[in-house]
């Protein structure tokens, strides 16, 4: 039987509600004040009259965006960054937590130390742009995937998924004829869709953020992702990258473009997150609890 709610409960239930909202409220308030800016027209812009919501709306500043079609260059960059980033992490991630997970293979002691060590000590920051630069990857989109190609985290969380398997089901298939990568295939892979999906969902996210390492090995701005292109149009003030060339069109201000960028690069992940959120809480169980 339940207890009626004390005096005590019911002000706990007030003062947490009341600061819940208060926290969405700054929370959500900054993403309207920029989406309402993006929209706003010259005059209101630079007079700053409004905060939250503009009296006219325009679409100028995405207009000139989409004329100059350097927005859509840097969209393809993280695109395929992202989808062809992604495929070579779980693959090459997969292999690799297969391999080390079978008792029979010899050296698989050797190569998980080799992969504790990378969790423990870094290379660093001049000596792996020396690698890079040495492998002829410099002013490549592959500077950004293949000297990330393997996660040490997520590869030993996937060795030990792999592990908690059946055996019996593994041998059986070697009865059968199977190989290694016949069994990966058919078997093991179809019984790890749930932590597949989650790296996967993991990489995917990380490639599409990729920063730090674009400006390092990225010279050529057509190959710049579009968080270099937010960086240069917010942070620097660039917002004359886009360099619309017909002197006809008018410029809208620089601030209406920023905030135009920023909804426009945003939008992908906004519009994914809420189908793929399950993922994101899967991911933070996952590993934690070996049956």
């Amino acid at each position: 039987m339940l207890k009626p709610a004390t005096h005590g409960d019911r002000w706990f239930t007030v003062i947490n509600g009341t600061l819940l909202i208060i926290f969405a409220l700054v929370t959500i308030l900054p993403i309207i004040h920029v989406f309402a800016m993006s929209f706003a027209t010259v005059e209101e812009t630079l007079s700053g009259k409004f905060i939250l919501w503009p009296s006219e709306w325009t679409t100028e500043a995405y207009k000139y965006i989409f004329d100059t079609g350097v927005f859509f260059l840097s969209l393809k960059n993280t695109v395929w960054i992202t989808v062809v980033g992604t495929f070579i992490n779980v693959v090459v991630t997969a292999l690799l937590a297969y391999v080390c997970s079978r008792p029979q293979f010899s050296a698989r002691r050797v190569i998980m130390f080799l992969v504790l060590f990378t969790m423990l000590f870094g290379g660093g920051m001049i000596p792996t742009y020396l690698v890079v630069k040495g492998t002829g990857l410099i002013n490549s989109l592959w500077a950004l995937i293949l000297p990330g190609a393997v996660s040490a985290f997520n590869m030993l969380v996937m060795r030990d998924f792999f592990e908690s398997l059946p055996e019996e089901l593994i041998e059986s298939a070697r009865i059968d004829g199977c190989g290694d990568l016949r069994i990966l295939w058919r078997i093991v892979m179809p019984l790890s869709l749930p932590i597949l999906a989650t790296f996967t969902l993991f990489y995917a996210v990380g490639n599409w953020n990729q920063y730090f390492s674009a400006i390092l090995y990225l010279n050529d701005p057509d190959k710049w992702p579009l968080q270099i292109l937010l960086r240069q149009v917010v942070l620097v003030g660039q917002a004359d990258i886009y360099a619309n060339l017909d002197p006809t069109v008018p410029i809208p201000p620089s601030l209406s473009i920023q905030m135009a960028t920023v909804v426009l690069a945003s939008f992908p992940i906004v519009v994914l997150y809420p189908f793929l959120q399950r993922y994101f809480v899967q991911g933070l169980t996952l590993g934690a609890v070996k049956g």
